[in-house]
């Protein structure tokens, strides 16, 4: 007789989603077939496009097209697409290394550049020589270099001289993961900035201090305070440093750790946005508990 699992069976009138179909396009002169709904970047990786550049696009956030880093060029297109959000259709024809979008590419990391700073910024340096940046072309004044650092808790710190208005802080902090809404743009125009809900002091604000919005930041503006100041200090070397996965012992959902060790001491905790359980997010406890392992009392 056979069993029949009651979990894999679909119960009259569940909803099932319908089957995506194969797009059929070409990226650099290569025929890619991706499921309808991709987006073009996806499709440029899955063809083995990796050197497409990307600041705002997170793989567990909704893109906001924010640092137009990622511009391809698709054939019929008036202007060039943003790769991280634009979807693919049969037959597009996209290009991804044509001299116009080398030059958009250079032009936005050289605006980038001139006004924050992205010395930390992961890749930017390897973009910069490739794409021939010079960001001293604008001048030497800079538009929001020159801000203070913020430290009004133990945990981690705000440099904002980093922050690229992204909004990948405010996404995780709201309805798309943590549902805090702790983190809001305030002001305009140029005045817009990253600030707490009303401009708030953060103490005094709604975060909960779980450290999603630094896990998604790009550009360091978001930063442990361990790190931050091993930095300072001229400690901090990655190329020392070891990564090892566990399981957070502070519940029972059973959230995945990467615990991030240099010189015997855990330096920061991370986990992957690939994990089935956390995506990347973790709470105060799993983020930043990580004290009293190495507590030597």
């Amino acid at each position: 007789m056979t069993t029949i699992d009651p979990a894999a069976a679909v119960r009259p009138g569940t909803p099932v989603a319908p089957p995506k179909h194969l797009v059929e396009l070409t990226v650099d002169g290569e025929t890619v077939r991706v499921a309808e709904g991709t987006t073009v970047l996806q499709a440029c990786r899955s063809a083995g496009h990796d050197d497409i550049p990307t600041l705002c696009y997170g793989d567990t956030l909704t893109p906001k097209n924010a640092c137009r880093v990622c511009m391809v060029e698709v054939e019929g297109s008036r202007t060039l697409v943003p790769s991280c959000s634009r979807t693919v259709d049969a037959g597009m024809v996209v290009r991804t290394d044509t001299e116009r979008v080398r030059h958009s590419r250079r032009m936005v990391l050289e605006f980038l550049g001139s006004s924050t700073d992205l010395s930390v910024a992961a890749n930017v340096g390897r973009w910069n020589e490739e794409y021939g940046v010079d960001t001293e072309r604008y001048g030497s004044e800079r538009a929001t270099k020159a801000q203070p650092v913020v430290r009004d808790n133990e945990l981690y710190v705000r440099d904002y001289e980093k922050c690229i208005l992204c909004y990948k802080c405010v996404d995780a902090c709201g309805s798309q993961w943590q549902n805090t809404f702790a983190i809001a743009v305030a002001g305009r125009g140029f005045d817009a900035r990253i600030a707490a809900e009303y401009d708030a002091e953060l103490p005094d604000s709604a975060c909960v201090y779980c450290g999603n919005c630094i896990a998604v930041c790009p550009t360091g503006a978001l930063m442990f305070t361990t790190e931050h100041d091993m930095r300072a200090a001229g400690n901090w070397d990655e190329s020392r440093q070891t990564q090892t996965d566990t399981i957070c012992p502070y519940c029972g959902v059973g959230c995945q750790l990467t615990l991030h060790v240099q010189d015997a001491s855990i330096v920061k905790v991370t986990s992957p946005s690939d994990h089935s359980v956390t995506h990347g997010n973790l709470c105060i406890k799993g983020r930043f508990g990580f004290q009293h392992v190495q507590n030597r009392d």
